[in-house]
């Protein structure tokens, strides 16, 4: 135990040393070389990753207002599932019957001040929306598996060990929580994380490469004392 601590404190303070160290580069050639080792190999600015529309601004805050009220609006739904104990068909069926309450009353109302009689219009939802809406979500789960393959048949080491390490943080995550609240944590992590790394992409990227960098070392030399054991074991059987 005292050796692996020992270890751990060694790599943080290497890492920390490397960060110090690459903050006061002043070469234009070791600097561009920095700035080119991107996030998931990213070369589009964060905005044109996201989709470049109007999610990617609220994603991103450009409209702090709107950004504000649909994360305020999701905190507030799962506050009504999670603390309150209420179900979707729960809030479904309250908000029904307080429109058809809502018109009832409206139309006594109204006939009672009113001789001539009064016709609602009808409350219809367009086709295309529904449309439009299933368009939406196919194409970014077709996305998502499309950016999933991208990376396993990659072969970049970093971008496959990111993917998987956020993969299993939500596995471990899913196991404590129910799916609402992973869901409304994978919300928050959305409208939060990319607006962070926007903002400070240079200092996150270094840190992560050296991190990365250090892993594979570590591997490379778990790989190499695991190959000489394996080699030594064939050289005494066979000596045998």
């Amino acid at each position: 135990m005292p050796e692996g601590k020992a270890s751990v404190r060694n790599m943080v303070s290497s890492i920390a040393d490397g960060a110090s160290k690459q903050k006061s580069v002043s070469s234009p050639e070791e600097e561009n070389s920095v700035k080119h080792n991107k996030l998931f190999g990213r070369e589009k600015p964060v905005h044109n990753i996201l989709g470049g529309g109007k999610s990617a601004d609220v994603m991103l805050w450009r409209n702090k207002t709107i950004s504000g009220s649909v994360l305020g609006s999701a905190t507030i739904i799962w506050l009504l599932f999670e603390w309150l104990n209420y179900h979707l068909l729960t809030l479904i069926c309250f908000a029904i019957v307080m429109l058809m309450l809502g018109q009832f009353l409206w139309v006594n109302a109204i006939e009672k001040f009113s001789s001539t009689p009064i016709k609602l219009p009808r409350i219809v939802i367009p086709d295309h929306v529904f449309v439009n809406i299933a368009k939406s979500i196919g194409g970014e789960i077709n996305r998502g598996l499309g950016f999933l393959q991208d990376i396993s048949c990659s072969g970049n080491m970093k971008q496959c060990l990111l993917v998987v390490a956020s993969l299993w943080a939500t596995a471990v995550i899913g196991s404590w929580c129910n799916f609402i609240t992973v869901a409304y944590i994978g919300f928050v992590a959305a409208h939060t994380l990319p607006v962070l790394y926007e903002r400070y992409d240079e200092t996150i990227d270094s840190v992560m490469d050296m991190i990365f960098d250090k892993l594979r070392h570590n591997f490379r030399t778990l790989d190499a004392g695991d190959l000489s054991k394996i080699a030594s074991n064939i050289t005494e059987k066979k000596a045998e």
